[in-house]
């Protein structure tokens, strides 16, 4: 019941999404009758629910409490943090908070979904911004990631203060912004921090994640290496560093810039409006790059993770005004996410194909992770010291690791929870208190709903199994038809078998049983299925239409 999840004279942890998986961050912080969101995000479905591209966290539990919810902060843009801001924001009825650059992004979606004067968004315009949402005092803390404008969150609350890292790296040279000096950190565990709730992403990386400023000399040399070769160059689009180098490189090597890619081109609009590629080159159009020579141009192009609508999938397919020919050179500047590797790998086989020369962050340095390796996370936790470590943002291999590190480097306790699961902070030693529902959403077609519902199980069964379709009518005719069963062939004398097995069926109904349509029904579909597992091996889904009754 709700009253057994109020957050009274206690401090409370909750993922809804993050913990567990990467992706789909959704955090609660309970204070005092009170709740506190930070980042509402989403994740892209893959192959894992046909039809469907978007898969959002569950928020059932704190959309019955949204009276007591005070605010979503947003740590930064990328989508697996606010994607899912135009899909619930105006439902939850409380105000946002977000630094320019991700308020942008955020203006922007919410403009397209129709909602902007029903979402109070709040730009916190100071680097170290401070505001107060009931129980909670925020303060924005600068820190590098692969995106402009990446913060972790200081929670001050009357338990205790909780340092809530959002993705982050340690980096000398990170191009774009001005994180937060070891100083300041330093001072800050000084004052106290009693939960780090940390990124837990590269735990298994022995090395430092890496500086933007070496990707600047890497692509620098990669791209002045390939001297009349016309060079592309893929990377995420939201990573403005990468974009300001990149702009840099083709000034500095004598190339034309042209972008190829709608969130590029929304990217660059944003950063551009908040301040940064303010010397970003004038960029060129298809048909303008395709009529230069060849070493005069550089592209920059989405699509790195095999995105089949890309730019660079429909490249390596032929059928982008953008045209690669044997020699051209492909740059990889961004790193594979586990669960893209077969269409990464469907697109490099197309350009490998076609003779075009690749180049990944395997072979030269012109990419880093945005997420911090061991070296960078033993600093932080010597910095702050904090009480406890609560990891977030990795599958459980990487939070179960991330806690085991931070014991061995003295922070007392460690708490590795999932999804659902509510944890005391303070006061009092932590632990888990309950669970409650969190499971996930998806966007199909316009509507929101279960990924574990009827419509979505029955189309993963359907794509692996097929379907039949069974019609009985009112004078014991029976007719069949198959979708998707794999016996090409042999489907005329399957059909005819399924027929008679199906009137056997029925015929073999007691007589008292012969009259109940749900017997019949039951009969049919039974008899037709294992029509179909004889002769195919599948279990196909049947449905079993009987005219002249209701079904």
């Amino acid at each position: 019941m709700k009253k057994d999840f109020t957050p009274e004279q206690e401090l409370l942890f909750l993922a809804l999404g993050g913990s567990g998986e990467i992706g789909m961050n959704v955090n609660l912080y309970g204070c005092n009758g009170k709740w506190l969101m930070v980042d509402l995000g989403m994740t892209f479905s893959g192959d894992q629910y046909p039809g469907v591209e978007l898969v959002f966290a569950d928020l059932e539990f704190i959309e019955e409490r949204s009276d007591d919810l005070v605010g979503i902060v947003l740590t930064h843009a990328h989508e697996d943090h606010i994607g899912a801001v135009p899909y619930f924001a105006a439902e939850l009825g409380v105000p946002l908070y977000a630094t320019p650059f991700t308020a942008d992004l955020v203006l922007r979606k919410l403009d397209e979904a129709g909602i902007t004067r029903e979402v109070e968004l709040n730009v916190i315009e100071d680097d170290h911004g401070e505001f107060a949402l009931g129980p909670f005092k925020i303060t924005y803390v600068p820190l590098a990631h692969s995106i402009a404008e990446g913060n972790a969150l200081l929670i001050d609350t009357p338990y205790g203060c909780i340092f809530h890292t959002g993705d982050w790296k340690l980096d000398e040279e990170p191009i774009i912004g001005q994180p937060t000096s070891e100083e300041e950190l330093i001072a800050i565990g000084d004052a106290g921090v009693h939960a780090l709730v940390c990124d837990s992403t590269n735990v298994f990386n022995p090395n430092p994640s890496g500086s933007e400023g070496a990707v600047y000399r890497g692509l620098m040399e990669e791209v002045a290496r390939h001297t009349g070769k016309r060079v592309l160059v893929t990377t995420f689009a939201s990573n403005v560093a990468r974009l300001q180098t990149l702009g840099d490189v083709a000034r500095e090597t004598g190339r034309k810039l042209c972008v190829a890619g709608r969130s590029l081109d929304r990217i660059i609009a944003v950063a551009q409006d908040t301040g940064y590629l303010q010397d970003f080159p004038d960029t060129v159009d298809f048909d303008t790059a395709m009529g230069l020579p060849r070493g005069q141009v550089l592209i920059i192009a989405t699509g790195g993770q095999g995105e089949p609508r890309a730019a660079l999938a429909r490249v390596a397919e032929g059928t982008h005004p953008i045209e690669l020919v044997p020699g051209d050179v492909v740059l990889f500047s961004s790193r594979q996410i586990p669960g893209n590797e077969l269409a990464i790998g469907r697109v490099q086989n197309q350009l490998a194909a076609r003779g075009i020369t690749m180049v990944t962050d395997r072979q030269s340095e012109i990419h880093v992770s945005g997420h911090p390796g061991r070296p960078e996370l033993e600093a932080l936790y010597g910095w702050l010291r904090p009480s406890l470590l609560v990891p977030v943002h990795g599958e459980m291999r990487h939070m179960q690791e991330q806690a085991k590190l931070g014991r061995r480097k003295g922070i007392p306790a460690a708490i590795v929870q999932k999804n659902g699961e509510i944890v005391r902070l303070a006061p009092g030693s932590p632990g888990k208190l309950a669970e409650v529902r969190s499971g996930r959403l998806v966007l199909d077609g316009d509507i929101i709903a279960p990924a574990d519902g009827e419509a979505i199980t029955m189309r993963r069964r359907m794509a692996r199994d097929g379907l039949l379709m069974v019609v009985l009518g009112q004078r014991g005719e029976v007719d069949i038809d198959s979708i998707g069963l794999p016996l090409e062939e042999d489907m005329g004398d399957f059909l005819a078998e399924a027929r008679e097995d199906v009137k056997a069926a029925i015929t073999k109904l007691r007589v008292r049983d012969a009259g109940d349509p749900a017997a019949r029904h039951e009969a049919a579909r039974l008899a037709a299925r294992r029509a179909a597992q004889r002769w195919s091996g599948k279990k196909p889904q049947v449905k079993v239409i009987m005219l002249g009754e209701e079904n």
